[in-house]
């Protein structure tokens, strides 16, 4: 079902809009959790840390598909809230077939770099090759992810965040059974683990793009629909580029600190291995918050209704706070049994590490989540040149202090580089926030525009 977000109490629109974003992208983490939560169980702790490495650069990819998504989604948004139907379908339509030349790209380059990449980042000889097997079939299986995400960024931009949810939250759960399956039934190793997830990620992908043209379909056009525009793949470039640059350097940000953080060996990657899955499952989880709070604003700046972009901004921050204060007391509280989840019988060092990261990181989550409301406003309205200076300095400040602090501090080191990035990041977010058009506007201005 399409949904215009334009109309209706914005809190309660943004609510029932960004649940299901935010159930869809728990189920998501699962597919990650569950690789790490088996291969630790199952197979030990070398298999954790091959699992966790290649996770990292993994990311990569999803940086792709993530901008992908939030490029055409952005765009689909505001000509939905315009009304705008046949261009719409135009801009959908060009987000796939540019979108089947930037997989084909982006597998030739996996293929080609993975081992160099690898040694890289200092992985350790004992998980070497599982890291590499490992990474290898998820490459094979990365069309599914892509083309999921743009069938999902596509639903978003219709005002539909249910049907992926239900897409979703099925191959989830198949995977954890697959993953359990493969991996002490059929003792494929690290190889089972990728295998599952290639399978459940294959099968959400194909019935998620199937039921976008079946959407579509009942979408009314006047005339003939040109299925690529150069226009639409420039304005929807605009967009996804800066997002697809964002991702991809908080990745290689990522990289070189697990490079860092593989230095200490594998016992400690294998506790980061664990306690970073935590960690992203909450970070990942606000970000696709915020991605909704992005659709949300560009169809009421396509709608021209500018007041209802602040409604929104203040109901989505009370949203995300809701989602991550109970995180932070329950990570701050019971680090240790979290972590331990993913290993079977951990060295003491490797149980250590991970408790270190979370009670470290988790308190900060609140400055993080309100960030990410507020990134999402900015992505929304287009403001890509300023989402990319908060996000860049971020980086930055936390790469660079994570590799100075390391060598007097140890590990510590690294995780109090975190907090300091995302302090220095969403000071620049507000008052980046505070320039756009919607807090220029009278309450006189806002009252004639909503009638």
């Amino acid at each position: 079902m399409n949904n215009d977000l334009t109309v209706g109490n914005p809190q309660k629109v943004l609510w029932m809009f960004c649940l299901p974003l935010f159930g869809s992208i728990i189920f998501q983490q699962l597919y990650n959790i569950a690789d790490s939560l088996v291969a630790g169980k199952f197979l030990g702790e070398e298999a954790l840390a091959a699992v966790g490495n290649g996770y990292e650069i993994t990311l990569i990819f999803i940086a792709f598909s993530f901008g992908v998504n939030i490029g055409c989604s952005v765009i689909a948004s505001s000509l939905f809230g315009a009304k705008k139907y046949n261009d719409l379908k135009t801009a959908v339509f060009t987000t796939l077939i540019a979108s089947v030349v930037l997989c084909a790209v982006l597998m030739l380059a996996g293929y080609l770099s993975l081992k160099p990449l690898l040694h890289l980042i200092n992985t350790q000889e004992n998980i070497f090759d599982d890291c590499v097997l490992y990474l290898n079939i998820y490459i094979l299986g990365f069309p599914f992810v892509l083309f999921y995400n743009v069938a999902n960024g596509i639903f978003s931009a219709l005002g539909d965040s249910k049907t992926p949810f239900y897409f979703l939250a099925t191959s989830s759960v198949a995977n954890v059974i697959a993953d359990i399956v493969f991996v002490a039934c059929f003792k494929m190793g690290v190889a089972g683990v990728a295998w599952a997830t290639f399978m459940c990620q294959g099968i959400s992908c194909v019935l998620a793009v199937f039921f976008v043209f079946k959407r579509f379909n009942k979408i009314e056009t006047e005339g003939r629909v040109k299925i690529f525009s150069f226009r639409y793949l420039g304005k929807i470039s605009v967009i996804a580029i800066p997002s697809i640059l964002q991702q991809s350097f908080i990745s290689i940000g990522n990289i070189i600190i697990q490079g860092a953080i593989n230095s200490f060996g594998s016992a400690v990657t294998a506790g980061y291995s664990a306690s970073i899955k935590l960690n992203n499952l909450v970070i990942t989880s606000l970000t696709q918050v915020g991605n909704g709070v992005s659709n949300y604003t560009a169809q009421n700046l396509g709608a021209d209704k500018l007041d209802r972009v602040k409604h929104g901004f203040w109901a989505s921050v009370k949203m995300v706070l809701c989602i991550s204060v109970p995180i932070i007391v329950l990570y701050w509280a019971i680090p240790g049994p979290l972590v331990n989840l993913f290993m079977d019988k951990p060295s003491d060092k490797a149980l250590n590490t991970g408790i270190e990261f979370l009670r470290i990181v988790s308190p900060f989550y609140v400055i993080v989540a309100v960030k990410l409301a507020i990134d999402g406003v900015l992505r929304g309205a287009g403001m890509m040149n300023k989402f990319m200076v908060s996000t860049l300095v971020d980086l930055i400040l936390r790469v660079v202090l994570a590799l100075i602090l390391s060598r007097s501090l140890g590990t510590m080191g690294i995780w109090i580089a975190w907090p300091i990035g995302w302090g220095a990041a969403i000071i620049l977010s507000i008052i980046f926030y505070r320039t756009g058009r919607w807090n220029h506007i009278t309450p006189e201005e806002a009252l004639q525009k909503e009638e």
